[in-house]
């Protein structure tokens, strides 16, 4: 058998190919190039899923996989995260099959290691020696850290108030981090000039087509971890969009290899009341989002104001008869702390807001009382410390408790 059963790279616009072993990023026509894969060879031979004794990381999945040689691999164990029953704050919400695929638990604290350690292998395997993003924080960190893993330089460009974290995790890797005052948008157009000027490898999100494949074992692990079944619900918080698209596209492809069956799961796209443009495309039955101006929520992660890979995001979304939800940031805080105190779990804001609209759309009834439903808490809540705030009593010597 063969390790890697990727034949081709195509646009989902125009429909163009491209080789599988050549750099590429966007499309001719300007739109983000998709991964393909040799699905009917590896039916036959691969009838059955995945062998369960394989290694519990994301590359159990190799065959679905961009990388063709396993020497190329690049990887700090990343992979299957925990699918925890939510059984407290789904009693309280009316949900009483609630689970949260908890990405926190991945190396650099957040599902950005998925696409980071794809990424970046497919990146050495291509010969490339630098590269360059715009990011909100965590992606920036992840790439930072496999890129000095694989011996590729990173230049990095992120708002200046990102997370302080992201920023360390930058620096301790050997990253060039640059701080820019503004949004990942305006990131973005520096990191464009950077790659023009000194002929950098781009790896912004959806220029190049290897983060999606990472973050799409998501979806992999979430059937195999239901028993190669699928829930009826998946909450994503989605700036980027990346990782909603990615899960759409793998369990698009276990359906055709017969690895699962039945319906796909209702796709929700959540973001902030504060930037939510896909929000309000998909209320206003649109294929493309239009730019969100002055966007701002504390939910960081998915403070992005037009999306490059937004028609793939809505598609999902309409072939899987799901919706969009935005949540107000004092809504999501609040979601945050019941959800500490319920279930001992310290969540990020944007997986809060997940949680937040999980509860509003059980209570307009769009959810049902049996439904499995699951969300994905997209990183650690201790990158986020400002999202607590503390105003406790200082004790001194000789006081007692008071209760």
């Amino acid at each position: 058998m063969k390790y890697s059963y990727v034949s081709h790279l195509e646009c989902p616009k125009c429909h163009t190919a491209y080789q599988k072993n050549e750099v590429h990023h966007l499309c001719e026509c300007g739109s983000p190039l998709l991964v393909h894969y040799d699905l009917e060879a590896l039916k036959k031979d691969m009838p059955e899923p995945i062998p369960s004794e394989r290694q519990s990381d994301l590359w159990r999945y190799h065959e679905l996989l961009p990388l063709e040689e396993p020497t190329n691999l690049v990887s700090l164990g990343e992979g299957m995260t925990p699918l925890v029953p939510m059984t407290n704050i789904g009693r309280d919400m009316g949900i009483f099959h609630l689970l949260m695929k908890d990405e926190g638990m991945v190396p650099s604290g957040s599902f950005k290691a998925r696409g980071a350690a794809v990424g970046i292998s497919k990146a050495k395997e291509l010969g490339i020696k630098e590269i360059a993003m715009p990011t909100n924080g965590n992606a920036g960190a992840a790439w930072s850290l496999y890129a000095a893993r694989a011996g590729i330089k990173a230049t990095i460009v992120m708002p200046e108030d990102a997370p302080e974290i992201t920023r360390r995790e930058c620096v301790v890797a050997g990253a060039s981090l640059h701080l820019i005052d503004g949004l990942i948008s305006d990131a973005g157009k520096v990191v464009a000039q950077a790659v023009k000027d000194y002929g950098l490898y781009d790896a912004s999100t959806l220029k190049e087509p290897y983060r999606i494949e990472g973050k799409k074992t998501m979806g992999l692990e979430l059937a195999e971890q239901l028993n190669w079944s699928m829930p009826n619900v998946i909450l994503y918080p989605t700036g980027g969009g990346v990782g909603l698209i990615g899960i759409y596209k793998a369990l698009l492809e276990l359906k055709e290899l017969g690895w699962v069956e039945g319906n796909l799961p209702r796709l929700v796209a959540v973001q902030s009341t504060g930037c939510a443009p896909i929000v309000q495309a998909w209320q206003d039955k649109k294929t493309l989002s239009e730019y969100w101006e002055n966007s701002q929520t504390q939910a960081f992660g998915i403070n992005v104001p037009k999306a490059l890979g937004d028609f793939l995001v809505l598609d999902a979304i309409y072939q899987t008869n799901g919706c969009a939800v935005a949540i107000d940031d004092e809504v999501m805080l609040q979601e945050l702390h019941t959800i500490g105190a319920m279930e001992g779990a310290f969540i990020c804001p944007e997986g809060a807001a997940a949680f937040a609209a999980a509860r509003e759309l059980k209570q307009k009834g769009w959810i049902g009382d049996e439904e499995t439903v699951v969300i994905l808490n997209t990183g650690q809540g201790i990158k986020y410390p400002d999202t607590v705030k503390l105003d406790l009593p200082l004790l001194k010597k000789g006081d007692v408790l008071k209760r």
